[in-house]
C-alpha cells in the first residue's frame, strides 16, 4: 500500500488533541472485556492478604459475594473463581465434592448476583497433597486416569450454577471428556473456557503463595508448556478447538502477545488472555517504588493485549481499570 510522502502526510495531524486521538483510536478498553480472579476458602468474614499479591486476598464465601458485588457495580461483568480446600488427598476429593468451596461459592453467588457471570477454574493441583494436576503414580503424572477427576469436577460445577468452566490443568484430551461429562448431564449450554496455550512460566510464582499450590516435588514443565514453542501452542488450540472448547485463553499475556496474535488470527474464536499474577505483582511493587505510573502501566498492558487480537481480559486488576476506564 503507497501513502503520500511528507508534506502532504503529517500523521501528527490526527494527535492534536485528546478528542480527536479518542476519534481515530483503533483499538478500545472496555469494562465488558474484564474478568476479575477471585480465591475462595471456607469461613465467615476472611479477607487473608497475599503479601506477593497486593490488594489480592483468600476470601471467604460472604466476603467473594461483597468483593463480587462490588466488580459487578462496577460493570465487570464476570467473575473467574478458584477454590482452596481446607483438606487436600491424592484424589483430590474436595475438587468434585457436592458441598466443596467452589460449589458453595458458587450457589452463593448465583443466589445473590444471578446475572454477574461466574466462570470456575477446573484443575486439581489445590486439592491434590502433592500440588500437581493430576493422578501421581511413581512419581509420574498420569494423563488419562486425570481426565476422570477433570470432568467430574467440571460437571459438579456446572451443576452447582457455573456459567462456564474453565480447565486449567493441561492434560491432552481434557476438553474432550469435559464436554462428553457436561452433555452426558445435560449442561448442553455450559460453555467451556479452555486454557489452551498454558505455559510453563515464571511468571505465576506469586499465584502458587495465594492458592496454596505450590508442587511437593518436581514442577510442571511435562504438562505445561515450553516457553519456546509457538507452534506447539498452535497445536495445543487447534486440538481444543477440535475437542469442544468454545472459548480459548493464552496464558501468561504480556510476555506471549505473539501467541494471542497468532491464536486470533489464525482460529479466530473468542480469545482470552490471563494477566497472570507474577505480572500483576511486577506493576504494583515497581508502582509502590514509584518508579511507574500504576495506572498508566496496567492500561498501556492490557490495551497490548487488546491490540495483540484478545477478546477477555482476566485481570487482577479488574476493579481499578473499571474506575480508571470508566
Amino acid at each position: 500500500m503507497n501513502y503520500p510522502g511528507f508534506p502532504i502526510s503529517r500523521p501528527r495531524r490526527l494527535r492534536t488533541s485528546p478528542a480527536l486521538r479518542r476519534l481515530v483510536a483503533e483499538t478500545q478498553l472496555n469494562v465488558a472485556q474484564l474478568v476479575l480472579p477471585l480465591f475462595a476458602r471456607s469461613g465467615k468474614k476472611l479477607r487473608r492478604p497475599v503479601e506477593a499479591m497486593p490488594g489480592v486476598f483468600q476470601l471467604s464465601p460472604d466476603e467473594i459475594v461483597r468483593e463480587a458485588t462490588a466488580a459487578h457495580a462496577l460493570r465487570v461483568p464476570a467473575v473467574l473463581l478458584f477454590g482452596i480446600p481446607d483438606k487436600k488427598d491424592d484424589r483430590a476429593s474436595g475438587a468434585y465434592a457436592k458441598n466443596g468451596i467452589v460449589q458453595t461459592t458458587v450457589r452463593l453467588l448465583k443466589k445473590e448476583l444471578p446475572s454477574l457471570l461466574v466462570i470456575t477454574d477446573v484443575c486439581l493441583c489445590e486439592y491434590m497433597a502433592h500440588g500437581h494436576c493430576g493422578i501421581v503414580t511413581g512419581g509420574k503424572i498420569l494423563n488419562d486416569p486425570t481426565l476422570k477427576l477433570l470432568a467430574r469436577t467440571a460437571a459438579s460445577h456446572a451443576e452447582s450454577g457455573a456459567d462456564i468452566v474453565a480447565p486449567s490443568d493441561m492434560m491432552d484430551g481434557r476438553v474432550r471428556a469435559i464436554r462428553a461429562e457436561l452433555d452426558n448431564e445435560g449442561f448442553l449450554d455450559t460453555p467451556i473456557m479452555s486454557y489452551a496455550a498454558k505455559f510453563a512460566s515464571a511468571f505465576y510464582g506469586p499465584f502458587r503463595e495465594v492458592a496454596e499450590s505450590t508442587p511437593k516435588f518436581g514442577d510442571r514443565r511435562s504438562y505445561q508448556m515450553d516457553a519456546a514453542n509457538a507452534n506447539e501452542a498452535m497445536r495445543e488450540v487447534a486440538l481444543d478447538i477440535q475437542e469442544g472448547a468454545d472459548i480459548v485463553m493464552v496464558k501468561p499475556a504480556l510476555a506471549y502477545l505473539d501467541i494471542i496474535h497468532r491464536v486470533k488470527k489464525e482460529f479466530g474464536l473468542p480469545t482470552a488472555a490471563y494477566a497472570v499474577s507474577g505480572e500483576h505483582a511486577m506493576i504494583k511493587a515497581a508502582a509502590q517504588k514509584g518508579w511507574i505510573d500504576e495506572r498508566a502501566v496496567t492500561l498501556e498492558s492490557l490495551l497490548a493485549m487488546r491490540r495483540a487480537g484478545a477478546d477477555i481480559l482476566i485481570t487482577y486488576a479488574a476493579m481499578d481499570v473499571a474506575k480508571w476506564i470508566k
